[in-house]
C-alpha cells in the first residue's frame, strides 16, 4: 500500500471564523489523500464552530502557547543535532534581518520568529512532514521558511492582501527560496514581479468555495423592500460606512430596502452610530458573526451581495473575497469594487457590477441597475455561477496545489 504523503500547514489561526478558506482547504486536501498536520501561529480569537472545523481545532499546534523555557529547550536541542543547519539558517535569518534595519520592529520580529522556527521544526521532524505550506506571506512564512531549512525539507507559501501589501518584507527571498509560491490573484502575481520576485516560482491558484455547499437560491423573496446583505470582519478595507452612505443615497431616490451588515470587529460601534446619526437604524441591522455554516442559508435572503471593498489608511486591501464568490455560486447578485485582484472574479455587467471605492453614488447606482432590471439580474448571476465554477472551486484549486506538493517533493 502507497504510504499517505504528510505535509504540515501553517497559517495565522486555525481553525479561525474570519479565514475559512485555510481550514477549509486543508480538509479539502485531505480528501485527495495526503495527510495534513496542522499548526497556528495563535490560538484563534473567534473558532469555527462547524463540526469538521472542531475536529481539526482539536488537533492543531499553536506555537505562540509554547512557553519561553520551550522556545529555548528546541534551539539548544535543534544546534546540538543539528549544528551546521542551525547556524546555516541563523545565518540567513540575521542577514535578513540586517536588510531591514530601516524597520527596527521588524527586524526584531525576524530574530524572534527564527527562534521559534525550531520549535515548529521538532513539530515537522516528529511528524515526519516533507514539506510545509504557510498561509499568508508575512509571520507564518517568516517562521516556515526557517523552520523548513532547520528541518531539510522544501517550503510554499500562499500570498494573500495584508501580507503583501502592508506588511510585504523580504518578498522576493520568500518566493526565490520556497518550491513554489502561491498567490490568490493575477493582480498579486504581478505585484510579487515588480517586488522582483521570479514569476516562474509563481502560481496562480484561487481561494475556492465549495460548489456542494453553496447552490442557487431555491427560495425568492416577494416583498417589494430591497434586502441588501453584507458580510466582512469590521475593518476599514470593508468600506461598511461607505455602505451605509450608499443606502442614505438609495432611501433619499424613494428606494425602499433594508440592509443587512454581518460580522464583528473593531469598527462595530462606529458603524452603528453612523447608522443611528444619518437615521437609518431602521433600515440597517448588524447581526454580528456569522457560521460558516450558516453563510448559505443567510445568503437565500438576500435580493443583492454588496461588498464595498477599498484601501485603508495603511495601504491593506482584500485579495478576491472569498464571500463573493459564495453570493454568487448562491444566485445572489454581486457589487464590488474595482481594487485589487476584485475584476477578476467580477467581470462588470458581465459577473456582477462594479464601482469605484469610496464612491456612495456610483455604488448607489450599480445596486439600482440590479434592482432595477429583472432580466439584468437573471444574466449576470447566471454568467457568475458559471464563473466561479469554472475557476473558483475549491477541489479544483486545491488539487492543483496537491500536485505542487507532489512536484516539489519529488
Amino acid at each position: 500500500m502507497e504510504k499517505r504523503l504528510k505535509i504540515a500547514y501553517l497559517a495565522p489561526e486555525i481553525p479561525a471564523l474570519s479565514a475559512t478558506f485555510v481550514y477549509n482547504e486543508i480538509l479539502e486536501l485531505e480528501k485527495t489523500g495526503i495527510s495534513v498536520v496542522p499548526v497556528s501561529v495563535h490560538r484563534p480569537g473567534t473558532s469555527a464552530m462547524e463540526k469538521a472545523a472542531k475536529e481539526l481545532g482539536k488537533r492543531t499546534h499553536c506555537l505562540y502557547e509554547t512557553p519561553l523555557a520551550g522556545f529555548i529547550t528546541d534551539n539548544a536541542r535543534m544546534f546540538l543535532t543539528n549544528p551546521a543547519g542551525f547556524m546555516k539558517t541563523l545565518c540567513t535569518a540575521s542577514r535578513d534581518a540586517l536588510g531591514m534595519l530601516a524597520h527596527p520592529r521588524t527586524a526584531l520580529g525576524i530574530m524572534y520568529r527564527f527562534c521559534v522556527a525550531s520549535t515548529l521544526a521538532k513539530i515537522l521532524i516528529e511528524n515526519r512532514c516533507r514539506h510545509i505550506h504557510a498561509h499568508f506571506a508575512h509571520i507564518p512564512t517568516d517562521i516556515a521558511m526557517y523552520a523548513s531549512s532547520l528541518a531539510g525539507i522544501s517550503y510554499s507559501f500562499t500570498a494573500h492582501a495584508n501580507d503583501l501589501f502592508e506588511r510585504g518584507w523580504l518578498l522576493k527571498e520568500k518566493v526565490q527560496r520556497s518550491g513554489f509560491s502561491a498567490v490568490i490573484s493575477g493582480f498579486n502575481k504581478d505585484f510579487l514581479m515588480k517586488n522582483r520576485a521570479p514569476g516562474d516560482k509563481i502560481h496562480v491558484i484561487h481561494c475556492g468555495v465549495d460548489s456542494g455547499t453553496f447552490q442557487p437560491r431555491k427560495r425568492r423573496r416577494t416583498s417589494k423592500t430591497l434586502q441588501i446583505g453584507s458580510l466582512g470582519r469590521m475593518v476599514g478595507k470593508k468600506g461598511f460606512d461607505v455602505l451605509i452612505d450608499t443606502a442614505g443615497i438609495l432611501i433619499d431616490s424613494g428606494r425602499s430596502l433594508h440592509m443587512d451588515i454581518a460580522g464583528d470587529g473593531p469598527l462595530m460601534d462606529d458603524l452603528r452610530r453612523q447608522a443611528e446619526l444619518k437615521g437609518l437604524a431602521d433600515h440597517i441591522s448588524f447581526p454580528g458573526p456569522i457560521a460558516h455554516e450558516d453563510v448559505s442559508s443567510w445568503l437565500q435572503d438576500q435580493d443583492i451581495f454588496v461588498l464595498p471593498c477599498r484601501k485603508d489608511n495603511n495601504g491593506d486591501m482584500d485579495g478576491i473575497p472569498v464571500v463573493l464568490m459564495e453570493a454568487m455560486l448562491s444566485g445572489v447578485p454581486v457589487v464590488s469594487t474595482r481594487i485589487s485582484g476584485i475584476p477578476e472574479l467580477i467581470e462588470d455587467g458581465i459577473t456582477g457590477c462594479l464601482a469605484a471605492p469610496d464612491n456612495p453614488s456610483e455604488l448607489a447606482a450599480a445596486i439600482e441597475k440590479i434592482a432595477g432590471n429583472s432580466r439584468f439580474r437573471k444574466i449576470i448571476t447566471e454568467n457568475a455561477a458559471k464563473r466561479v465554477l469554472l475557476d473558483f472551486d475549491l477541489a479544483e484549486n486545491t488539487a492543483r496545489l496537491a500536485h505542487l506538493y507532489k512536484e516539489v517533493i519529488g
